[in-house]
């Protein structure tokens, strides 16, 4: 698998050749188009997460795969080709750009990076924005699903039980101390706590490569260790798995995640600080 991760100095030498993906998204926002508006990177077209990365919500959780067809069409229209990189990026977390990253790389593009630091980085580096509008591309790229590993609910409470399942929300929402967003408040038993906030620098880069290593390996990742991960639905799920590849660990990724398990009355749930 390509370096999943490249720097804005990198970019800026390849921004002639690669395609560039605006990924503006916060939880309970609204949609980041308007700030795509007021300034993006040069080149950059933006996706809608909600519409384009994602299928409605519904019993399969908040952010449930696309249908790889509709994926495959919002992608080419992007621009987005089978031999051409792909650089993502968005200005809140790095989730998005992770979700792109990881919805890519499931659907068979070899070729795909997120941006380190997100657009924050890109400006702190001194690199220029645009307001200028891409027109829509004509890419080529075909979705081929099942180059990333997946978990659905049985397989993660499997994995739970015999590997290692992390869940990468905040503690309180992990604890079951709150939670705004879906009905039931808690985690899945087994699950051990790794918010993704803990992979990042406060300036939002990713930790060193050794520094995520060490990290992982205390949370139980060991070498040939089964690993999985989850979270609210999907979207900051992909941005542990992105800090976990950038270690060299590959893991499978729960996309229904706790908006899919919590809206089942039948499956357990575990609360407080410990796995359950």
């Amino acid at each position: 698998m390509e370096k999943p991760l490249i720097t804005p100095d990198d970019l800026a030498g390849t921004l002639r050749e690669a395609v560039i993906l605006d990924i503006r998204w916060q939880l309970g926002g609204p949609p980041g188009h308007e700030a795509y508006r007021k300034g993006h990177i040069p080149g950059a077209r933006y996706v809608d997460l909600d519409a384009d990365l994602a299928a409605p919500p519904g019993r399969r959780g908040r952010h449930p795969l696309p249908d790889p067809e509709e994926f495959g069409a919002a992608m080419r229209a992007a621009g987005v080709s089978a031999e051409r990189d792909v650089i993502v990026y968005d200005d809140w977390n790095g989730w998005g750009a992770a979700r792109a990253w990881w919805l890519l790389r499931w659907a068979g593009h070899e070729r795909v990076r997120a941006l380190d630091g997100g657009l924050a980085a890109w400006t702190a580096a001194g690199q220029p924005l645009s307001t200028d509008e891409p027109a829509p591309a004509d890419g080529d790229f075909v979705p081929r699903p099942g180059a990333m590993p997946l978990l659905d609910a049985d397989e993660a409470a499997a994995l739970a039980r015999r590997g290692l399942l992390l869940d990468a929300r905040a503690p309180e929402r992990y604890r079951g101390d709150t939670e705004p967003v879906d009905p039931v408040a808690g985690h899945i038993p087994g699950a051990v706590n790794a918010p993704t906030t803990a992979n990042l620098t406060p300036d939002g880069q990713f930790l060193p490569v050794a520094d995520l290593t060490a990290r992982f390996a205390a949370l139980g990742v060991t070498d040939g260790a089964e690993v999985g991960v989850y979270c609210g639905s999907g979207v900051s799920g992909a941005h542990e798995v992105l800090a976990l590849a950038t270690a060299g660990i590959p893991a499978a990724l729960y996309v229904g995640s706790w908006s899919e398990w919590s809206h089942d009355p039948a499956r357990p749930v575990a609360l407080g600080s410990q796995p359950g």
